[in-house]
């Protein structure tokens, strides 16, 4: 058996790896990138840096961590988190790319380009997040427990509603927020948006 339980500082390392094995629509992206951190630097630990209270992982009865959520409920804020304090300490570890032309280089120019005014649905959609599962855990219902955690959070702390992108690619997850009854946003070519609104 499983369970959820916030997430602690030792967990870090397990943010890394399991970020990186799930990053490539779902699937294992180890070695896909010159560097695998990359993964996690941008879309799982620095939001345990910025809300560690928005975080909760799953782990097994032998104490491995196998999936997390990660959140901010505030987007603008947590874009200007991650600009001014976040990526700065990167910077020397990923060079910006003149040209971002390769899939790892647009990755890093998404970390340069993270600023405020930047998301079109942060200010109707203030929260989002970023989940990932590695598959030892699928068909246990631990996918939507660990987001009803997060939801009743945030409905807790009165936020009205949330949104996430993820790759189009990910038939799987985007079927999952369906039925969680999340509705799809506009979103630029190449991507896919959720919302869903907790009032």
């Amino acid at each position: 058996m499983s369970r959820i339980r916030p997430y602690r500082p030792s967990d870090r390392a397990a943010m890394y790896e399991i970020c990186t094995r799930t990053a490539d629509a779902g699937a294992d992206a180890t070695g896909i990138l010159s560097d695998d951190s990359l993964w996690g630097d941008l879309f799982a630990v620095p939001y345990v840096e910025r809300h560690p209270d928005l975080a909760w992982v799953v782990e097994t009865d032998d104490e491995r961590v196998i999936g997390y959520i990660v959140a901010t409920d505030d987007t603008e804020a947590f874009a200007t988190w991650f600009r001014d304090e976040w990526w700065p300490t990167l910077q020397e570890r990923y060079p910006r790319p003149a040209e971002a032309t390769t899939r790892e280089e647009r990755m890093i120019e998404h970390g340069y380009s993270q600023a405020p005014g930047r998301n079109p649905h942060a200010a109707e959609y203030p929260a989002h997040l970023h989940i990932d599962l590695l598959p030892e855990t699928q068909g246990q219902g631990l996918g939507r427990a660990l987001i009803e955690t997060l939801f009743a959070e945030l409905t807790r702390r009165g936020v009205p509603a949330l949104h996430l992108g993820m790759d189009p690619n990910n038939t799987g997850a985007a079927a999952f927020y369906e039925r969680l009854g999340m509705a799809p946003l506009p979103a630029e070519p190449g991507g896919q948006q959720y919302g869903v609104r907790f009032s």
